[in-house]
């Protein structure tokens, strides 16, 4: 066997097969529990911080239309992952969705990137846990903690924080060794926090004063900062930011597609999970931050604890405490469904031979990966005990956004592939490397060949090779053109509001070009199978979210990309010395049925 080419490495694909002869975790969840589990990854520190901050520094009482815009961004990313969750029923969310799109080298390094979300994420929601019980025990752990375990380094939180690393291990336990009854618990306490959501809502819709979203400026104490007054006080512009922020209140319904081994009908529950949380958690957002806004003015609102402190302040002492128990309840789910797809995404990439296999191993008793789920619980509890909220919550977006962008390409790329069905190979495959690139050319594609396909001149209805690379072309110069539009809005924003000729020539431009790469994707023959869930609007809609999610991207500070980078060279030195090598065996050995497989130098 010839060597192949270390590009085509880089790209194999792999090939899915559902036969059921290789399923190893339990089909044991169904179309609530995963609502449940989306819901409770959610709903937990957005609902209970998340609006009063937004609305005092950033938006005003138009924090309702951030949510409604991040919402609409976040259901654009939803519906992609919806199809994939249907049509790719297995472990691994974005990760495997890209592998078999895109190519191993992607898929390792958004795989890396989802490992990092749900780490940090966990981190971050049981260190939030142990300041929101801590602060109701008046700082009794934090001053104790800082007696037994003091740490001195800048970068690090000033204490080793116990309950938050004891938390973690204990759940991550509940997720090892009994998942069905730790769903259940999560279940339950999804649905208590809903009820208190709902209390919320009501008990704050008895206590709305229409005039706080009137208020004037000149009626506000000099020591507020209240913008302009009115709905919107810091202007449109203060709304939109503060729909970035509200995008990542979201952030935690992919833990759904992570479990499609371990459901009943994926093809039907994982949509409809999907769906149904985002239209959930949506409701639950707009509704406590319109009575929050309502209730209290937007100015005055406390940014760590708002509700229990709205509620305090206008004399409900008895819903003050309520709050402040569901606020418990709600981080307890949000930690459960922030720690329950990290070990998915260990066995995925662990089973495919990119990072140590022993990970991936499942138990023939629990039906769970023990090791895998134990590992990452232990790596959770220590970020949490050693940083501190404001670095962990740092680190959340990036790998959240950059995994929603691929999985929006990945739906572009198989629209238009020809050969769309991720379970079924080529029956042109001779030997696995044929097989490894979604574009990888079977025969050779001269250019006239390809200007003629970019315009589809000969009218084709069904995908081929030459169509198929005329959209993988055409998606990446999308991508390099979401950049440079995204970066021209964010630099040149104030030149485009002073209506200065060169900006809005430079931004014309790149937008005509844009929507000229969109209409020339769509015009390319498209592939007619049958699926369970498909995105409608394709390309535009997928095209809208790949630009929301790069433009989110670029708003994130320097110091955010500094440590994605180091994390990256992590993760790229482990690729390049242990899974480049024994992916090439692992995965192609067990997906066409070769013992042996050797590397031909």
């Amino acid at each position: 066997m010839a060597s192949p080419s270390c590009w085509r490495i880089l790209t194999r694909r792999k090939v899915l097969s559902y036969d059921g002869s290789t399923e190893k975790l339990g089909r044991i969840l169904n179309t609530y529990d995963l609502t449940a589990l989306g819901v409770g990854a959610t709903l937990g520190v957005g609902v209970y911080v998340l609006a009063g901050h937004v609305s005092k520094d950033q938006a005003g009482p138009s924090v309702v239309l951030s949510f409604l815009i991040a919402a609409a961004a976040s259901f654009l990313a939803g519906l992609c992952y919806a199809e994939f969750g249907a049509r790719v029923p297995k472990s691994g969310s974005a990760y495997i969705y890209s592998y078999v799109c895109i190519g191993e080298f992607m898929a390792f390094i958004i795989g890396w990137n989802l490992m990092l979300e749900y780490i940090i994420g966990s981190a971050s929601v049981s260190r939030g846990l142990s300041l929101y019980i801590d602060t109701l025990a008046n700082d009794t752990m934090k001053t104790r903690f800082r007696e037994v375990a003091p740490i001195e380094w800048d970068f690090m939180s000033n204490y080793f924080d116990f309950f938050a690393f004891s938390v973690a291990i204990l759940l991550g336990i509940a997720l090892a060794f009994g998942l069905k009854k730790s769903t259940m618990v999560n279940n339950a306490f999804t649905v208590l926090n809903i009820f208190i959501v709902l209390f919320v809502i009501v008990a704050g819709a008895i206590n709305a004063d229409v005039d706080n979203w009137h208020i004037k400026p000149e009626n506000v104490p000099s020591m507020y900062n209240a913008g302009e007054g009115g709905f919107f006080p810091f202007g449109f512009e203060g709304t939109l930011r503060g729909a970035a922020t509200c995008f990542f209140g979201f952030v935690g319904f992919d833990c759904i597609a992570t479990t499609g081994e371990e459901v009943r009908n994926p093809q039907k529950a994982i949509p409809r999970a999907i769906l149904f949380s985002l239209c959930t958690i949506f409701l639950a957002y707009f509704g406590v931050s319109t009575v929050l806004t309502l209730m209290w003015p937007y100015y005055m609102q406390d940014v760590n604890a708002p509700l229990p402190f709205v509620f305090n302040e206008i004399g409900w002492h008895f819903a003050k405490w309520i709050v402040a128990i569901g606020g418990i309840i709600g981080l307890v789910a949000s930690l459960f469904g922030a720690m329950f797809p990290q070990p998915r995404i260990i066995y995925a990439m662990a089973q495919d031979g990119l990072i140590f296999r022993a990970l991936g191993d499942v138990s023939p008793r629990f039906k769970t990966p023990v090791l895998g789920t134990l590992c990452a619980a232990f790596i959770t509890g220590t970020m949490g005990g050693l940083f501190d909220l404001k670095a962990l919550v740092n680190m959340l977006s990036i790998g959240t956004l950059m995994a929603y962008t691929v999985v929006a390409i990945s739906i572009l790329i198989l629209r238009f592939s020809e050969n769309p069905d991720p379970a079924m190979p080529s029956t042109s495959i001779r030997d696995p490397y044929e097989s490894s690139n979604l574009l990888a050319a079977r025969e050779r594609i001269t250019g006239s060949a390809f200007f003629k396909q970019l315009f589809n001149v000969s009218c084709i209805r069904l995908p081929t090779n030459v169509s198929s690379s005329v959209v993988g072309v055409l998606v990446t110069v999308y991508c390099l053109l979401a950049i440079a539009l995204s970066l021209t809005i964010y630099y040149a924003q104030d030149a485009i509001y002073n209506m200065e000729s060169w900006a809005w020539i430079l931004f014309g431009v790149l937008l005509g070009f844009t929507l000229l790469v969109l209409l020339l994707i769509s015009v390319q023959p498209r592939e007619r199978a049958e699926a369970p869930f498909r995105v409608p609007l394709v390309p535009l809609l997928p095209g809208i979210s790949i630009f929301v999610n790069i433009y989110l991207m670029l708003m994130l500070d320097v110091y955010t990309w500094i440590r994605f980078g180091i994390w990256m060279g992590l993760g790229l030195a482990l690729y390049a010395f242990y899974g480049f090598k024994n992916s090439y065996r692992e995965v192609y050995a067990s997906q066409f049925g070769w013992t042996k497989l050797k590397y031909v130098h």
